[in-house]
């Protein structure tokens, strides 16, 4: 059975495989041109821009923002969340400040049904 995602989740995955996309796209942009041409900043700029990667990277940080939002709101209706909003609430404050902490609140928002 296909899981249901909220709309947070689907502009979130939808995003995220543009994203990848791109980044591929770049990448075969960016070994091309190093046949070519030595790669500064400001060729990998113009490929940045050229690629569209620009767009998808600002599109998957704001579906993530919003991703996260939406997950903050809807656990605080979970019988989890009442018995450990304590750490739960730190890792939300947390979530700017470290990477890692950012990527494992998306990856438990996707698990919310």
């Amino acid at each position: 059975m296909k899981p249901i995602y909220s709309k947070a989740q689907l502009d979130y995955l939808k995003a995220k495989t543009k994203f990848e996309n791109k980044a591929s796209i770049l990448e075969k942009k960016i070994e091309t041109t190093r046949k070519t041409r030595e790669v500064t900043q400001e060729v990998m700029e113009g490929l940045v821009m050229e690629t569209g990667f620009h767009d998808a990277y600002n599109e998957l940080v704001i579906s993530e923002n919003e991703l996260i939002e939406w997950s903050h709101s809807t656990i605080k209706h979970e019988k989890t969340y009442r018995e450990n909003k304590q750490p739960i609430e730190q890792m939300y404050e947390n979530l700017n400040t470290s990477p890692e902490m950012r990527a494992q609140i998306i990856q438990l928002a996707m698990k919310i049904r």
